[in-house]
């Protein structure tokens, strides 16, 4: 009995561990299974006696595991996620090979190290459940009371809020509550209605870039499920994916190196050393997530996603910061920091003259009894005049601080990266909008950009005869197999057909796929046949320096070694010395055939056709060694790949240059491919010049003497067979002439040109990971016309803070000199706080919506870039703003001292009619600002649906201000012949405006006459 109870407690034993990572309904059903299980044990037990060994035997080989269909899916996988994580955060190959090594590890994850997993939903859902998903835990978002916090801590804000308080005190103490409350009250109303307008833009704004982080960071990557090859977000790679890397790709996720070749990772991001680690099957296959492939491609196998990655650690304590400070904003808070000090004065000289006149007694209530008569006066009301006095000096330093100017420029910043992003442009570093308007180069590559990169083989070339649709029927064997070991053993490219009548699906870059296709289709191509005919014993992999690829095989029939070498026409053609014709014969490559290779290559490019050449040689095996033979080779054949223009290019391309902005072509293409592309999209004129050094190869550029790059740098036009180090020396030395830069770049080897530039645009599709993280702005489309939306959306942005700071500073200049000469001469205010604050609201919130919104227009491609030096505040900007405050104090200070006999009103009816006009004469002007020197200040107003609303809900809020909030404002009810006036006396700075625009101003600026005079 006791060798039964044994024998039956081991699946017992197994079946009661209720493991924690089970769902409620598992759990349910896992306790069922025990009730079952138990009874039928022990009743099997009592019922049954142990007659024999064999019986015995029996009862231990009894359905024990049965209890494996309700037990949690992660059991089903042979390894739990610990020692996942622990393999690869120890690096120790001893325990990888206890579990059998990476083929061992794939099988406890049921994955196919050749067709990686199913892919299906069931097989995705059961390892997220079991391993998590790829996804990291983020800081919490700050929330909307953050910013209302944050809004509090505003001195003046805090200084309002204090005079409110005592205000409200002493009002209730001497009226009652009932009437009391009024003054303090509409105070406190009025600063929390412009504390919730700023809360609600900075709490939507940080909500935008939010979203915008989230887009930015989903990355694509390549990954094999059922064989086939196919991207998919970095968010749904699962444990026992298998993932492709190439050159310039982020790891994603923790894993073990499966197949691949010369693969060495930057794994600076996590160790901090800068030296390359290179990862192979032998001696470190280990891959840690976040670090960068700086060379080689290989295929991983995942092993840790998400928060059980140290990178996804590091990443849950790391927020995103989206307080950057642009150079814009750096240059507004200086001007607002300038004019709150201009407020400070003018607010303190109104409050020692309200002071010094009330305590002198030469002010009067409204009955007209002197306020201050020295000890009569009760301290109350002492106390009440001087918080009277007090708040009004704090409101004029509230309307004289323009903190709008911060605000518009973020909002027309997160306005602009909205629309951009519609726009097939994702900003990455805000800063980059604004400096996009002032750019005067940009350098652009080709592929991709100025063409559509959908490429095709169109012309092949043997020897010397072009192959025209007869493809490999009518070349010899011997030489279709060595294109085939050619063009399959040497990419990094896969032909997927998921069955024997279905289409062929081709993964790579546009280049690769162009060359698979062909050589599938044409030339009779059976991949995987080659690839089981042949064994790789070294790759050496692209990369743009080169500018070509090779690798070393074995043939597995006859053991015969061969080197293979693929890439760009003239730089294989070099490294030849022999060359194969149609039938097979190898001829000899003398100075004459050499120089027909070379026409033929010449004529392809003239074509806009990139050319390919591919050679290849038989190495003894003694000679088989670490550097692969790159000498006397044999030239097995030439392709030329189409890669259309673009529709739209040119267009852009003259835009942009009818901006002022010089576009400059860098490509690794030769020169003739280069300039019958550069024709082709208008960067150059047909029949232009060559000779003038308009177009220049990477290799001359570099040659040239510090000196002469800097005389020929804009001159050129077109630089071809260019290296990423030319393309960053070209950007150094436009940089040193002057120039605003802008780069684009898709490779890895880009990356210090990006970073160089002023502004880096990395391409969504092309470009690799490490493109993108050093580029500011990202062209989803990798389009060129792209690139020319970016630089209008760019002097958009500068346009719209120019308008509203011409308006903004309207405002303050008006509301300053009429409360600082009403104070000097009459004593007395004629804004009140609550006004004040009104008008700051319109000025600040409203005024930065309605201005900062405005979309990019064609003018803004006429004019010539804004240079770094550049004023902010422009001549015509002080001309426009200058002639309305102007007008503005002439007709206010007017009503203020002759209002009552002109209208023949009450003091109480003159205030509101001066508080009316001053916010109506904002309403009128806000048209003006929309155009700094286009005299047409309504044109395309219908398209900004915003700014007529804005306007609308001004005029509502402003006619129920004076109507209905008598006490809250501190105004009369005006008649209609009073609201007519109004409008009148604000209507006129629409002429006023027109007129104004007339005048010539200086192009110097105006400080620059103040400064050259001292």
């Amino acid at each position: 009995m006791t060798t039964l109870l044994q024998s039956n407690l081991l699946g017992f034993d197994y079946a009661i561990q209720v493991p924690a990572t089970l769902t409620k309904s598992r759990k349910k059903w896992h306790s069922l299974f025990l009730t079952i299980y138990c009874s039928r044990k022990f009743s099997s037990l009592v019922l049954k006696s142990p007659t024999t060994k064999h019986d015995s035997d029996v009862v231990h080989r009894s359905p024990s595991y049965v209890s494996l269909s309700v037990m949690p899916q992660s059991s089903s996988f042979g390894i739990d996620q610990t020692t996942l994580v622990e393999l690869v955060k120890e690096k120790k190959l001893e325990r990888l090979q206890k579990h059998g090594g990476v083929t061992g590890v794939a099988s406890d994850l049921g994955t196919d190290t050749r067709v990686g997993i199913s892919g299906s939903v069931e097989d995705v859902l059961c390892r997220r459940e079991a391993f998590g998903s790829n996804t990291y835990k983020k800081p919490p978002a700050k929330g909307f009371f953050h910013f209302v916090i944050e809004a509090f801590k505003d001195p003046t804000i805090m200084i309002l809020l204090g005079c409110a308080a005592l205000s409200l005190g002493f009002g209730i103490k001497e009226h009652g509550l009932k009437e009391g409350w009024y003054d303090g009250g509409s105070i406190f109303v009025a600063v929390f209605l412009v504390i919730a307008v700023s809360a609600i833009s900075n709490y939507r704004q940080n909500r935008q870039f939010d979203k915008l982080s989230k887009v930015s960071n989903n990355i694509q990557i390549d990954v094999v499920r059922g064989g086939r090859c196919q991207q998919i977000s970095i968010f749904d790679i699962v444990v026992g994916d298998i993932v492709c890397l190439k050159i310039g790709d982020q790891v994603p996720a923790d894993g073990l190196f499966l197949d691949g070749h010369s693969l060495q990772v930057d794994e600076s991001s996590m160790t901090g050393e800068s030296d390359h680690v290179e990862v192979n099957g032998s001696r470190n296959p280990f891959l840690l997530s976040g670090t960068k492939v700086a060379d080689g491609y290989a295929q991983m196998l995942v092993t840790s996603v998400g928060m059980n990655t140290t990178w996804g650690q590091m990443m849950c304590q790391i927020s995103r910061d989206t307080d950057e400070e642009t150079p814009l904003q750096a240059r507004l808070n200086k001007l607002t920091s300038a004019i709150g000090k201009v407020g400070l004065a003018v607010a303190f000289l109104v409050l020692v003259v309200l002071l010094v006149r009330y305590f002198t007694g030469n002010t009067t209530d409204e009955k007209g009894n002197q306020e201050f008569n020295g000890s009569k006066t009760k301290s109350d009301d002492i106390i009440n005049a001087v918080v009277g006095i007090v708040a009004a000096a704090v409101t004029i330093v509230v309307v004289a601080i323009p903190e709008g100017l911060p605000l518009a420029v973020t909002l027309t910043l997160a306005y602009s990266m909205k629309r951009m992003m519609a726009d097939h442009a994702m900003v990455r570093k805000l800063s980059a909008c604004e400096t996009m308007g002032s750019a005067t180069t940009i350098c652009t590559d080709k592929t991709g950009t100025l063409t559509l990169n959908q490429m095709k083989v169109t012309k092949f070339w043997l020897g010397q005869e072009s192959m025209k649709e007869e493809g490999a029927s009518s070349i010899s064997p011997f030489v279709v197999d060595l294109i085939h070991q050619g063009v399959a053993l040497n990419t990094t490219g896969s032909v997927y057909r998921a069955s024997s009548g279905a289409e062929f699906e081709f993964s790579g870059s546009p280049t690769e796929k162009a060359i698979l296709s062909w050589s599938v289709m044409e030339m009779k191509m059976d991949m995987e046949k080659m690839k089981k005919s042949c064994a790789i014993i070294q790759v050496e992999a692209f990369n743009s320096q080169k500018k070509r690829s090779g690798v070393l095989i074995r043939r597995n029939d006859d053991e015969i070694v061969h080197v293979h070498w693929k890439g760009a026409a003239e730089m294989i053609l070099a490294m030849c010395s022999t060359y194969y014709d149609a039938s097979g014969v190898v001829k000899d490559l003398n100075g004459d055939e050499r120089t027909k290779f070379e026409q033929i290559i010449q004529g392809m490019a003239a074509s806009s056709l990139r050319c390919i050449a591919f050679a290849h040689k038989q190495v003894p095996e003694e000679e088989e060694q670490k550097k692969l033979k790159e000498d006397n080779l044999t030239l097995l054949g030439l392709v030329g790949i189409k890669d259309p223009c673009r529709p739209g290019v040119k267009k852009a391309v003259e835009d942009c240059q009818y901006a002022g902005v010089n576009i400059k072509m860098i490509t690794g293409d030769n020169v003739f491919t280069a300039r019958a592309i550069a024709t082709e999209c208008g960067i150059l004129r047909p029949g232009q010049d060559m000779s003038s050094g308009v177009v220049v190869e990477g290799e001359e550029f570099r040659n040239y003497t510090p000196e002469e790059r800097m005389e020929k740098v804009e001159k050129i036009r077109v630089m071809a067979r260019s290296s990423p180090f030319d393309k960053l020396l070209m950007v150094q030395c436009l940089k040193q002439k002057g120039h605003v830069v802008a780069v684009t770049g898709d490779g890895t080897n880009d990356a210090p040109a990006l970073k160089e530039a002023d502004i880096g645009l990395s391409m969504g599709i092309q470009g690799t990971e490490v493109a993108k993280e050093s580029s500011d702005i990202v062209i989803l489309d990798d389009n060129f016309a792209s690139v020319a939306t970016v630089l209008r959306w760019g002097r958009c942005v500068y346009t719209n803070i120019q308008k509203f700071i011409q308006f903004q500073l309207t405002v303050n200049v008006a509301a300053l000199c009429i409360n600082l000469v009403a104070a000097v001469s009459a004593g007395e205010v004629p804004l009140t706080a609550v006004q004040l604050l009104w008008v700051n609201l319109i000025m600040d919130t409203l005024g930065a919506l309605a201005l900062a919104t405005e979309r990019p227009t064609k003018e803004l491609m006429d004019k010539p870039p804004v240079g770094r030096t550049e004023p902010l505040i422009t001549n015509i900007m002080w001309r426009n703003l200058l002639a309305q405050a102007l007008y503005q104090i002439a007709v206010l200070l007017t009503l203020q001292f002759s209002g009552e006999s002109i209208f023949g009103v009450t003091k109480k009816v003159n205030d509101t009619l001066i508080f009316n006009t001053f916010v109506l004469c904002q309403v009128f002007n806000e048209f003006n600002a929309r155009k700094l020197e286009k005299k047409n200040v309504f044109e395309g107003i219908h398209k900004n649906k915003l700014f007529i609303g804005i306007i609308g809900i001004t005029i509502l809020l402003q006619v129920v201000m004076v109507e209905f909030l008598k006490r809250f404002a501190d105004t009369e009810r005006l008649n209609w012949g009073q609201w007519g006036a109004c409008i009148a006396m604000a209507a006129v700075s629409w002429p006023l405006g027109w007129v104004v625009k007339c005048l010539p101003v200086p192009e110097k600026p105006i400080f620059s006459y103040l400064k050259w005079r001292k």
